[in-house]
């Protein structure tokens, strides 16, 4: 394919590393790692292997890893495993990924409001905490993977774990599917609770995820299976896909520290040059001075409706999305954007341009030379139609 793809945050290309990997496990006998011969027995010294260095990088212990089919199964299981376990009901914020709003609102829970960078209101969430003991369980994104907006999870996590006399303990989810290439999860994994990851964020295949399970944190299988995975996720580990993940996780890890400030100057040039092509007819979705992932850019974009501006940018060599890839293709607004209140009629316009790790500056010049322009003649459109 040619042109620039900046659809990052809805998968991203394969990493060397974990292609290596891959590779490496193909070529090697079959073998189930939960067998007992050789041949398994291998399976699972590279099984183990991966886990390790998943372990490592968020410093938690190998057996605090879970291996999942994504990361909208590790949401799940983080949800209604908890509270299988210990009942109650769970609560998140109204800009979650529908892997977390889904489970919540099959368990009855409580959707809390945000302000208008998407962060929870923590006041909120005390209150809910104080007045309804039923809430066990809390979920909060890392960072949003619509707005790029990243959450002070220590904030939250002081809220979630203020001693409230005679009540049970109430757990924190975090989903850092979105956060994980870009920040150091170790400082999330010891906030949290539980903590969700997705392989093909970080440069994985598609189709593989962890769950971090912190030690003492009550939860049942949803797949219970053979009772892999100290009987918390049944079925055979795809051991290809959890390898990819772990050479993924740490070749993002060694790049960051370049990788950052070099994508967060190239996502500022991208912005800069969008708005000076379109003019008043675009703006950011979230402020400047909100602290959001570095290689992610969510526009908001007047009276041009997110499926014809993506569209357009497509036959002109741009791949976008207006927000999460699992709601693409609905001609209603996204929830993000009504939950931090943008209004009309600026709210169908969403457009998130996102970079990542094979991101190249000819990318960004070509996204600035195009979705500028393209914005501005649809807007002439729109407005010649209207008169």
């Amino acid at each position: 394919m040619t042109g620039a793809y900046l659809d990052h945050a809805a998968t991203t290309p394969l990493r060397p590393e974990a292609r290596a990997a891959v590779d490496e496990v193909l070529d090697a006998p079959a073998g189930n790692p939960s067998g007992q011969h050789a041949w398994a027995r291998a399976a699972r010294r590279r099984l183990d292997d991966a886990r390790d260095k998943v372990a490592d990088l968020l410093e938690v212990a190998p057996g605090e890893v879970v291996w999942t089919s994504g990361g909208t199964e590790a949401d799940d299981l983080a949800i209604t495993g908890v509270l299988a376990a210990l009942g109650g009901r769970p609560a998140c914020p109204a800009v979650e990924h529908h892997a977390v709003l889904g489970p919540v609102a099959r368990a009855g829970g409580e959707v809390l409001p945000v302000d208008e960078a998407g962060r929870v209101d923590l006041d909120a969430l005390d209150r809910l905490l104080d007045d309804d003991p039923t809430v066990r369980l809390v979920s909060v994104a890392l960072a949003n993977n619509e707005l790029g907006t990243l959450i002070d999870l220590e904030a939250v996590a002081a809220v979630v774990r203020r001693a409230r006399p005679g009540r049970a303990r109430v757990l924190l989810h975090t989903d850092a599917v979105a956060a994980a290439p870009w920040v150091d999860l170790a400082g999330a994994a010891r906030s949290a609770d539980l903590l969700s990851i997705s392989g093909h964020k970080l440069g994985g295949l598609a189709g593989s995820g962890v769950l971090v399970v912190r030690a003492g944190t009550p939860l049942q299988a949803v797949l219970p299976g053979g009772g892999q995975e100290r009987e918390r996720r049944g079925g055979t580990p795809a051991l290809a896909a959890a390898v990819a993940l772990a050479a993924a996780a740490r070749a993002a890890a060694a790049a960051r520290p370049e990788a950052i400030p070099r994508l967060a100057t190239w996502r500022d040039r991208l912005v800069a040059g969008v708005l000076a092509r379109a003019g008043e007819g675009v703006r950011p979705t979230v402020a400047r001075d909100v602290s959001t992932l570095p290689g992610l850019a969510h526009l908001s974009v007047r009276d041009v409706p997110a499926e014809v501006l993506l569209v357009a940018l497509d036959e002109r060599g741009v791949a976008a999305s207006p927000g999460s890839s699992c709601a693409s293709g609905a001609a209603r607004p996204s929830h993000v954007v009504a939950a931090i209140g943008v209004d009309d009629p600026w709210r169908r316009g969403s457009l998130r341009l996102s970079l990542g790790w094979c991101t190249t500056e000819a990318d960004v010049q070509r996204a600035i030379d195009v979705v500028g322009a393209a914005i501005a003649e649809l807007q002439r459109a729109t407005a010649g139609a209207g008169r």
